[in-house]
């Protein structure tokens, strides 16, 4: 009797909670469900990139800025790729400043520029400089003086690039005839140094598979004579030579350990008495000849995030350095003994920690027997390095730069921090001597850019602007 009646009454129950969750249902505000889109690498797999193809030849804008007659026949000064004529950041005797003013050097004209790291070349009272334009979403090659800093010609070429802390880092190459850039994507442009007129392009991604590095190109391209030299580190070819001309090309170096592409530029050494071109790909380094051939190549020096170049050191040594825990290395060449099927030999003659000498995002300079560079330490002090010993000869302390840039000229370092503050250093064993200090910008914010100096004009950048000081005048 009662199983009966409690039988009979589910039913009834189930159904007035039904009417009940109905009603309330029907009078409440509908849910809207979060939809998201399943895209590739929510399943730990990387997502797929599509690469967009570039039409390179781009357009061309006129600018009203003129160059002094004196210097557009080429008898100028110039700085006229990464790190200067003879790639050392050792700038010309004639450009030194023997005494500088408490005030320091007078300010001869401002520009703001794309978001980025871009350092300029000079040429024949020139200045080239790769920048990004976000609102136009395009690569920018600017030609302007260097007189007043008003524009001469732009080429641009439509690609798309996400800000990732900023957006160009590479430095033009130039000659009397030609001015050649690596974009953000790795495209590789080649136009008239005078006019502008577009000569010939490479995109790097869809011709040899180069895999974008992390933030973006950071290679700079080297010219050497005729030449133009790249380490795409694509999925076949690691190093290659084409014609500066035409772009055609002239040899390929296989890549059978399939290293990719880093922000370290290719320097051309001669070591062993022998010509070399030296890239740090990602997992080592190569060395090839002038005509692609194979010198020698290691895997005792590689670093996740490669920035800073390879130094030469003497007729045979070569020194390297990084951020991220790499530290410095100093390695040793000789020529192979006979039979071994090897042209040349390497051995490392000590390594250092990243607090002794890890300089990561510029390049140490090799100036009279010791080594100049702003290490990874505490706050980023400058330190001078003996190179025999690999120890420490001093540093400046508590007094730190980041992660700024630095050249020398005339027996003194011109180093930059983070902020764009100036200093003038002696560049000596002999101890940390400050000759002066300057704040060159407002407010001034990541101040990383490669400087360039010519006829007496030092270009600097922070993140937004690009100045141009007269060190022949002082404020």
């Amino acid at each position: 009797m009662t199983a009966s009646w409690f039988a009979r009454l589910i039913p009834v129950t189930v159904a007035v909670g039904g009417v009940a969750l109905a009603a309330m249902w029907l009078l409440s505000e509908p849910a809207v469900p979060k939809i998201v889109e399943r895209v590739p690498g929510m399943d730990g797999t990387p997502p797929a990139v599509k690469h967009i193809s570039v039409d390179l030849r781009g357009e061309i804008e006129h600018g009203t800025g003129t160059v002094p007659e004196e210097l557009s026949k080429g008898g100028g000064a110039s700085w006229p790729w990464f790190r200067g004529v003879n790639f050392n950041n050792i700038a010309p005797e004639a450009e030194a400043v023997r005494s500088w003013s408490a005030a320091g050097p007078a300010e001869v004209w401002e520009i703001k520029v794309g978001d980025g790291y871009a350092g300029a070349a000079i040429h024949q009272g020139r200045v080239y400089l790769l920048d990004y334009d976000m609102e136009k979403k395009a690569d920018v090659l600017r030609c302007m003086s260097l007189a007043d800093g008003k524009a001469i010609w732009t080429r641009s070429y439509p690609v798309e690039v996400k800000w990732n802390h900023g957006m160009s880092r590479t430095v033009p190459a130039v000659t009397d005839k030609y001015v050649v850039t690596i974009g953000p994507k790795c495209h590789v442009s080649c136009v008239d140094a005078l006019t502008g007129e577009y000569q010939w392009g490479i995109d790097q991604v869809a011709a040899y598979q180069t895999k974008v590095p992390e933030w973006y190109a950071g290679q700079c391209p080297l010219i050497d004579g005729d030449l133009l030299i790249l380490a795409p580190g694509g999925k076949e070819v690691l190093m290659m030579a084409v014609e500066l001309a035409t772009g055609k090309v002239v040899w390929q170096v296989a890549n059978p350990h399939k290293w990719e592409m880093t922000h370290v530029s290719v320097v051309p050494m001669t070591l062993l008495g022998q010509k070399m071109y030296v890239y740090c790909g990602s997992n080592g380094v190569v060395a090839v000849d002038e005509a692609g051939g194979v010198v020698w190549e290691t895997q005792e020096w590689k670093v996740k995030y490669a920035v800073a170049s390879p130094v030469a050191i003497g007729e045979d040594r070569i020194f390297f350095s990084g951020g991220y825990k790499a530290g410095a290395m100093m390695m040793r060449l000789k020529k192979s003994k006979e039979g071994e099927g090897k042209k040349v030999e390497s051995e490392v003659l000590y390594r250092l920690t990243e607090e002794e000498f890890g300089v990561e995002q510029q390049t140490p300079i090799f100036y009279k027997g010791y080594l100049y560079g702003v290490t990874m330490a505490k706050k980023g002090p400058l330190v001078c390095l003996d190179v025999e010993t690999g120890k420490p000869v001093w540093n400046s302390g508590s007094e730190g730069f980041g992660s700024g840039p630095f050249m020398i000229c005339g027996g003194q370092i011109w180093v930059v921090n983070d902020t764009g503050v100036l200093t003038v250093v002696e560049a000596s064993p002999g101890g940390y001597r400050k000759l002066g200090q300057w704040a060159m910008f407002e407010e001034g914010n990541d101040a990383w850019g490669p400087l360039a100096v010519a006829e007496g004009r030092l270009l600097m950048r922070d993140f937004k602007r690009m100045i141009c000081l007269n060190l022949r005048e002082m404020r």
